[in-house]
C-alpha cells in the first residue's frame, strides 16, 4: 500500500460536475492500494499517517501531525500510485488491486482514520475525479508499506 501524502492549505475533489468533497488545513493523501495488500499493510499506513509530523510548531519546525495542527484529511483513491514506470515509457499497473479489493481496503483505511480521531473526507472511489490543491511548502510525503 502507497500513499503520496501532500500538506495542503485546503483541497477539493469534483466529479460529474459537482463538489465531492472538500478540506482547508491539513492533508490530501493520494491512496494505492497493491494486489498483495492486507492487514499489516493497512494498519502500518494508518499508522504513519496519523502520527506523521509535517506541520510547523511555533518555531517553524515540522514537529505537529495533522491532528495537533488542527488539520483534516481528503483520500482519494488513486491506483496509478502502484504504478511500475522502471521500463519503457509506459507504466505498468499490473502491481495495483484489483477494483473491488482496492475499494475495501480504501474504505478500511479512511475508516480507521476517522477512528484515530481524525476528519476524514473521501473522493469518489472510481471515478474520474478533478482534484484541485494549494499545496502549503510544498511538502510532499511518499509512504509505502513495502
Amino acid at each position: 500500500m502507497r500513499a503520496v501524502v501532500e500538506r495542503v492549505r485546503r483541497a477539493s475533489v469534483n466529479a460529474d460536475d459537482r463538489v465531492v468533497a472538500a478540506i482547508e488545513k491539513g492533508l490530501l493523501i493520494y491512496l494505492g492500494v497493491a494486489a498483495e495488500d492486507g492487514d499489516s499493510d493497512l494498519a502500518y499506513l494508518v499508522e504513519k499517517v496519523r502520527h506523521l509530523r509535517i506541520f510547523p510548531d511555533d518555531n517553524e519546525r515540522m514537529n505537529l501531525d495533522v491532528a495537533q495542527a488542527g488539520g483534516e484529511v481528503l483520500v482519494v483513491s488513486a491506483f496509478t500510485v502502484q504504478a511500475d514506470a522502471r521500463q519503457g515509457r509506459r507504466p505498468s499497473f499490473e502491481g495495483a488491486a484489483p477494483p473491488d479489493r482496492a475499494r475495501v481496503l480504501y474504505e478500511l483505511f479512511c475508516d480507521a482514520l476517522v477512528r484515530s480521531g481524525l476528519t476524514v473526507q473521501r473522493g469518489s472511489f472510481g471515478a474520474m475525479m478533478d482534484v484541485q490543491s494549494v499545496s502549503a511548502g510544498p511538502v510532499c510525503v511518499l509512504l509505502d508499506s513495502r
